[in-house]
């Protein structure tokens, strides 16, 4: 009996549709090709020829326990599983002491972890001696950055590979082969393009959410269908019913990326926090790339926001880290709190202005000489040349400002930055006038 055979076999009648869907070999696995294309690393684990544990990172649905049994079969290895949600410390040695012993009869063990990142520094320390030593092979997977979450010392001895979400077109793959493939419908369902699509969208590159919901809308139409001479057609609004989410009308690549995107920066610099939350909302939903939302709302920070709120710039580059850092779905937290700080806070167009002022000037050729004070005076000759000489140092002067030329000759005077009345810059206008004042006397 083959691996994929004996794999096939231990599925209990009645798994769920994700269960029976896993891949039993790796030409079923789909995504991940920067992992697993020839040569690499996890390529050659899974082929049976690679002996290194691994730590498997990425979001949810994209694999990682597929990957970890598939490197179980490989070389007929023994699979063990735990998972840090229930495991302790207790058992983490009993799989070790098990893989002991069957290493003293020539079998290899493969233990798989999920959520390795909820464990412990003394359980995860309880691994180090059974890895290190190649009693077990260990295969971790986290959906949390292991520099973060894993020990050093366990790290070091692991290769950390980061897994993707799928894309559109994988899951639209996994959901067309559960349609079809005997361990799925057989052929007793037809998905319609509306249906489709709407099922990719809500799956937001999970392969797990994609065959759940599929498995949900499917009974539902079998069930009404009763008895039937050919293919169940699903329908959008069956899968509508089914998974309880209505389709959002809204394309990554077309109109509607721009338009809702426009409504949301626009809702924001409106003040309207309520309709800037739907627009977040419905681009989430939709599974626009989080990453293009976070740099939308760092932009909008600075070009309506300023120095109005000079938080405003420092929450939503912490939402974006938090993107890069976390991934989705719990970074919609960190985007939506953004929102609410960039929506409720108080405006000015006074740091765009000013720059583009600035800007204008220059692209229209008022460049004109750096003041001699201000030139560059660490070489020598420079004295000679008259640069650096006549520069005065305010931290010299009790309130560290000072009467001194600073602009070239044809911008004396000229005022490009121009503080509003909002929030923080009613402060800043004062402060803006008097240092003017005492700097161009």
């Amino acid at each position: 009996m083959s691996v994929a055979e004996r794999a096939l076999s231990s599925v209990p009648p009645g798994a769920p549709l994700a269960v029976r869907m896993r891949p039993l070999t790796l030409g079923e696995v789909v995504g991940q090709q920067h992992l697993l294309g020839p040569g690499a690393p996890l390529r050659r684990m899974v082929e049976g020829s690679g002996a290194a544990s691994v730590l498997l990172y990425g979001p949810p649905g994209t694999g990682k326990t597929t990957l970890a049994s598939l490197i179980s079969g490989a070389t007929g290895r023994r699979f063990e599983a735990l998972s840090a949600l229930s495991a302790g410390v207790k058992e983490v040695r009993g799989v070790i002491e098990l893989a002991r012993r069957r290493l003293l009869n020539g079998e290899q063990t493969v233990l798989f972890i999920d959520e390795v990142h909820r464990f412990s520094k003394t359980q995860q320390d309880a691994l180090l001696a059974a890895v290190e030593n190649r009693i077990v092979l260990l295969v971790g997977a986290t959906t949390e950055n292991p520099s973060f979450s894993v020990v050093s010392a366990l790290l070091s001895r692991s290769l950390v590979l980061q897994l993707q979400s799928l894309t559109a077109a994988d899951v639209q793959e996994l959901l067309e082969r559960a349609v079809t493939d005997e361990r799925g419908f057989g052929g007793a369902i037809a998905i319609d393009d509306d249906a489709m699509e709407h099922l990719v969208r809500l799956a937001a590159g999970d392969a797990r959410r994609a065959l759940t919901a599929l498995e949900a809308a499917a009974g539902a139409a079998l069930d009404t269908a009763g008895d039937s001479s050919g293919p169940v057609v699903l329908d959008l609004a069956t899968v509508e019913a089914s998974v309880d989410k209505a389709a959002v009308r809204y394309d990554r690549a077309g109109d509607q990326h721009y338009d809702v995107i426009s409504a949301f920066i626009k809702s924001i610099r409106g003040s309207d926090v309520d309709a800037a939350l739907h627009y977040l909302a419905r681009m989430l939903t939709a599974g626009e790339d989080p990453r293009f939302i976070a740099r939308r709302l760092v932009v909008h920070a600075s070009e309506d926001i300023g120095m109005a709120d000079p938080m405003a710039l420092q929450t939503a580059t912490a939402a974006a880290q938090a993107v890069q850092l976390i991934g989705m779905p719990e970074a919609r937290l960190a985007l939506a709190q953004a929102t609410i700080h960039l929506a409720t806070a108080p405006k000015s167009g006074a740091v765009i202005a000013a720059l583009g002022a600035a800007m204008a000037d220059v692209a229209a050729g008022k460049s004109g000489l750096v003041p001699p004070h201000l030139r560059d005076g660490h070489y020598k000759g420079a004295e000679q040349l008259g640069n650096a000489v006549g520069y005065k140092y305010p931290h010299d002067t009790r309130d560290g400002v000072l009467r001194q030329q600073y602009p070239p000759d044809d911008l004396v005077g000229v005022d490009y930055y121009q503080p509003t009345a909002h929030g923080n810059e009613r402060e800043i206008a004062d402060r803006v006038s008097k240092l003017r004042r005492i700097v161009r006397g």
